[in-house]
C-alpha cells in the first residue's frame, strides 16, 4: 500500500518545482484536490494562479501583495505559458476532460499538464510528472472521503466522535452521553465495517447516533461481555484485530497514536491513525506531529512512551518467569 501524507506532498511539489520550465506565467488547478497542488506550485514560484474554468473564462485568484509579476487579475485572456495540474492520475478519464474542454475552447495560450503522482503505464497521460505511484495508493487529503472505506474497519470513539474519557480503550458510560457525543469526522463514504470497544449493551444509543449523523456502514461489531471482563488495555486491541483478520478488510481507522500502534502490533496489515493522520504498520512509532490543544502534542507524546515503557516491562516480566522456571527446573535436576 502507498501512501502520501501532506508534508510529503510539499516536499515533492517544492522539488518538482524546480524541475519545471522556467518560463511559466500560470498555475491551473483541476478542482479539487489539483488545486491544492497548484497553489504550492504558484506559492514555491511565485507564480499567479486559477482553476479551470477562470482560465475559461479569463480571469486568475487575487495575487496578494508578494507576487510582483506582470500578471494581475483579469490578465488571463492574453496568450501565456500554462501548466494544468492534478495531484494525481490514476486512469487518465480527468485529465482528458480536462484537455478537451480546453482544446474546445480554443485558448490563445500554450498550455502544458502536469500530475505529481501518475500510475505507472499512465504517465503519457501529462507532460510533467514528480512520482510514478503505483495502486494501491492513498493520500491524506482524501482517505477520509475515499471509496476504499467500502472495505475497511473504523473505529468510532477518536474517529467518528470524540472519546469523553480517554484514559481507557473501553468506554464506560451512561447512553445519554453516548447520544450527544460531539462528532469528528463524517466520511462520505459507505464504512464496511464499524468496530468498537463499545460494549454491547450500548448498541441502541449507538446506532441512535450514526442514523442521526448519517453514517453509512454495513455492520456494526462491539465487544461482548465476555470479552469486556479481559484486561482493558489489550482486550480492545485484540478485539479489533480478530475481527480485522477475519474480514476481507483492506484497512483499519484507529484514533489515537497509541491505540493505532498496538492495533497494529496484532495484524499484517495497516492502520491508519486518524489522530495524527498517518499510516502505521507493525512496529512502527509515529513522529509527533501538530495537534489541537485539545489533544496536545505533550499528551500524545506521553501515551506513545507509555506503550513503550509497557513494552519494556511486559518484555522484562517474559525474561523474569523464563528465569524463574530455569530456576526451579535446576532446583529440581539437582534435588
Amino acid at each position: 500500500m502507498n501512501y502520501r501524507s501532506l508534508s510529503q506532498l510539499t516536499d515533492q511539489v517544492w522539488a518538482w518545482a524546480r524541475e519545471l520550465p522556467g518560463d511559466l506565467d500560470l498555475v491551473v488547478g483541476v478542482p479539487r484536490s489539483g488545486l491544492l497542488v497548484a497553489n504550492l506550485l504558484a506559492v514555491f514560484r511565485n507564480l499567479p494562479l486559477t482553476d479551470v474554468d477562470g482560465l475559461l473564462e479569463g480571469r486568475i485568484i487575487a495575487t496578494g501583495r508578494r507576487y510582483k509579476g506582470a500578471l494581475r487579475e483579469g490578465a488571463a485572456a492574453e496568450p501565456l505559458k500554462v501548466l494544468v495540474v492534478d495531484d494525481s492520475v490514476w486512469g487518465g478519464g480527468t485529465m482528458q476532460r480536462v484537455k478537451a474542454k480546453l482544446g474546445a475552447a480554443d485558448l490563445p495560450h500554450q498550455i502544458s499538464f502536469g500530475a505529481v503522482y501518475v500510475r505507472p503505464g499512465f504517465e503519457g497521460e501529462v507532460d510533467f510528472y514528480c512520482e510514478a505511484l503505483d495502486i494501491p495508493r492513498f493520500f491524506e487529503w482524501n482517505i477520509i472521503h475515499h471509496k476504499v472505506l467500502h472495505h475497511s474497519c473504523m473505529e468510532i470513539d477518536g474517529v467518528l466522535c470524540e472519546v469523553p474519557d480517554e484514559r481507557t480503550d473501553v468506554p464506560d458510560r451512561d447512553e445519554e452521553a453516548l447520544v450527544r457525543a460531539r462528532p469528528l469526522l463524517l466520511p462520505t463514504e459507505k464504512i464496511g465495517w464499524l468496530v468498537t470497544a463499545r460494549p454491547e449493551r450500548y448498541r441502541p444509543a449507538t446506532e441512535e447516533w450514526l442514523s442521526e449523523h448519517g453514517v453509512e456502514y454495513g455492520e456494526l461489531i462491539m465487544m461482548s461481555p465476555l470479552q469486556q471482563r479481559e484486561r482493558r488495555d489489550t482486550a480492545a486491541s485484540a478485539f479489533k484485530a480478530e475481527v480485522y483478520n477475519r474480514t476481507a478488510a483492506k484497512l483499519f481507522y484507529e484514533g489515537s497514536p497509541e491505540r493505532a500502534i498496538r492495533l497494529a502490533s496484532y495484524v499484517d496489515k495497516p492502520v491508519f491513525c486518524v489522530e495524527s493522520m498517518q499510516m502505521v504498520g507493525s512496529g512502527a512509532v509515529l513522529e509527533p506531529r501538530y495537534v489541537t490543544p485539545r489533544h496536545s502534542g505533550f499528551k500524545w507524546i506521553l501515551s506513545v512512551a507509555r506503550l513503550r515503557v509497557r513494552k519494556q516491562l511486559s518484555k522484562g516480566m517474559r525474561a523474569a518467569r523464563a528465569l524463574v522456571g530455569d530456576s526451579r527446573a535446576m532446583v529440581v535436576k539437582g534435588s
